[in-house]
């Protein structure tokens, strides 16, 4: 009996050291703004990835994940380049992911196709990113998903017929004001001017550029800018020189009122209408339980906007991933596959990756900024769902190609 005691023994010890032997730490490259003007985005972006970790932990059995993080720093590309070049060559990571910015995401398209590793792209938005490489597939949006429809909207449905854009003059900002012009003029609007207002990496002073756009007398103003310290001055400028007064609307993504960013707009933000694909004041029971998963996590006063539940969808996205592989390190081919197709009850509603695409597929949401119980909120007028990159769609320019 003894004999036989030791010999159960035995075999209990082996098969959990047959165990832990099989279980994986599965290395993901995560870069984003960590320091500077931007920085603000990649704690966001950082927190939701964290979050999803945490929470689903489990699902992944015995393996674990080392996120790996490195500072892009700023929108231009070499910053990026380079980190993604010491995570593939040096850490060996099997995924690389976060990327708040355009033109990071390009600079790091070259690397994924010759050294064969996945991107999951959790913000960079602008359309043809995907087909810069096979193995890069995106969970946050493109420009085209919210200008399109707010152009459409704004000429349908706030009877405006004439508007102006302005954007930060870099590819986000171009791609957004492309997609408000088609969806606006398409709708029968005219859009009258589309006025370049700086860079990404610096707030510009916006008077000049509003002054030029409210001497056309439009009946809208779109307005395309970096999510962060660029929204708040929008909607400061905006008031500050009259523009309401003078009957003109102010509209644009969701950029614009950015849900960390909307309290200290103050009531300068009553009244500005965007599309989106994600508000923390989305009333659906997933998404009250993400917020207050992510309030227990970070604290009462914090709250996630659209960049930290992109990155909690994109961590989803990655787990799968992780479960397709079945135990093995991840391919580019073989995560690219898994991907195609793949579904997620997000807190910002069903999700879905266009099989053709590699893009996302999404409800957006046309809001206006309201005051309700002291409290600016983001109140829901209309709901499009299920919403592809209209950009692909209609095979404009470099997304036809």
């Amino acid at each position: 009996m003894k004999m036989r005691t030791l010999l159960l023994a035995a075999s209990a010890a082996a098969l959990m050291a047959a165990g832990a032997a099989q279980a994986r730490e599965i290395k993901i490259g995560f870069i984003a703004p960590k320091s500077g003007g931007a920085a603000n985005l990649g704690i966001q972006l950082e927190k939701g990835a964290r979050l999803y970790i945490k929470l689903h932990a489990k699902e992944l059995g015995g393996d674990t994940i080392k996120l790996i993080v490195r500072d892009s720093k700023r929108p231009g590309g070499p910053i990026a380049k380079a980190a993604a070049q010491e995570l593939i060559t040096r850490e060996k990571v099997e995924l690389i992911t976060g990327i708040i910015f355009s033109p990071n995401a390009m600079s790091i398209a070259p690397l994924a196709t010759a050294a064969k590793v996945p991107v999951v792209i959790m913000n960079a938005g602008t359309s043809w990113i995907t087909k810069l490489s096979p193995y890069i597939a995106r969970v946050s949006f493109t420009m085209w998903h919210s200008g399109y429809i707010m152009g459409e909207h704004a000429s349908k449905k706030m009877g405006c017929k004439t508007a102006v854009s302005g954007y930060t003059n870099y590819p986000p900002g171009k791609d957004s004001v492309a997609a408000f012009k088609r969806g606006f003029e398409s709708a029968g609007g005219k859009v009258l001017d589309a006025i370049p207002m700086g860079g990404p990496r610096s707030v510009p002073d916006f008077t000049p550029f509003f002054q030029r756009a409210k001497d056309k007398k439009p009946n809208c103003l779109y307005v395309f800018v970096p999510a962060g310290n660029h929204a708040a001055a929008v909607a400061k400028t905006f008031d500050g020189l009259g523009m309401r007064k003078a009957g003109i609307k102010l509209i644009g993504p969701g950029d614009i009122t950015q849900d960390t960013q909307l309290q200290k707009m103050g009531s300068t933000a009553v009244g500005v209408v965007t599309a989106h694909h994600y508000y923390a004041d989305l009333p659906t029971p997933t998404n009250r339980a993400f917020v207050k998963a992510w309030k227990a996590e970070y604290g009462a006063g914090s709250t996630p906007d659209f960049i930290g539940v992109q990155s909690y969808d994109g961590m989803a996205a990655i787990f799968h991933v992780i479960k397709a592989a079945k135990g093995k390190r991840i391919t580019a081919a073989g995560a690219i596959a898994s991907l195609k197709g793949w579904k997620f009850d997000s807190p910002r509603g069903p999700i879905m990756i266009d099989p053709e695409t590699r893009d996302i597929v999404q409800n957006v949401y046309v809001s206006t900024v309201m005051m309700k119980g002291g409290r600016l909120v983001q109140d829901i007028q209309r709901t499009f769902t299920a919403v592809k990159d209209k950009c692909k769609e209609l095979k404009i320019g470099k997304c036809g190609k």
